[in-house]
């Protein structure tokens, strides 16, 4: 099944995997080589370093290449609609203490809480789904139970 992503998203995991591609693992192959012509390998902390960071890098590389070959590039930008879907950035108000809080709804892979980027998966991401303006959603936190009213949607280039 297809996952979602925004086009900013996608062409950030894009760009990651041609860094790691052309970049790392060029430096990663060179360092290894390097190592090598240090002479034993069996106490060369260097070689091993190398070799634990190229795994790291093909384990990488194989997980961006899955991600970008099931994303589905959903378009934000200029998008009017009056519920909340995968995009939409909502202004919320906590009800308890009046705050005011906007998330935009994104993928897994493009979350990011300094942003105010949540997962449409997350639990305040899912309670948002399908709402509109003035709806009031609960969400279930490991502390208590908050409520929000939905103020506004809009969508934003994300």
């Amino acid at each position: 099944m297809p996952t979602p992503i925004t086009r900013k998203g996608y062409d950030a995991l894009k760009a990651e995997l041609d860094r790691l591609r052309k970049v790392e693992r060029p430096k990663v192959i060179e360092a290894i080589a390097e190592a090598r012509a240090h002479g034993d390998l069996s106490e060369n902390a260097e070689y091993d370093a190398a070799k634990e960071r190229q795994g790291f890098i093909e384990s990488r590389l194989s997980e961006l290449e899955t991600k970008l070959a099931d994303a589905r590039i959903v378009e934000t930008a200029g998008r009017t609609t009056e519920t909340v879907v995968f995009g939409a950035t909502v202004l919320v108000v906590e009800q308890e203490s009046q705050s005011r809080k906007q998330y935009t709804l994104v993928g897994q892979d493009e979350a990011d809480m300094k942003f105010n980027k949540i997962s449409v998966q997350s639990p305040v991401g899912r309670a948002l789904i399908g709402k509109r303006v003035g709806d009031f959603v609960e969400v279930k936190t490991p502390v208590k139970m908050v409520e929000y009213e939905v103020v506004e949607i809009k969508f934003e280039e994300c």
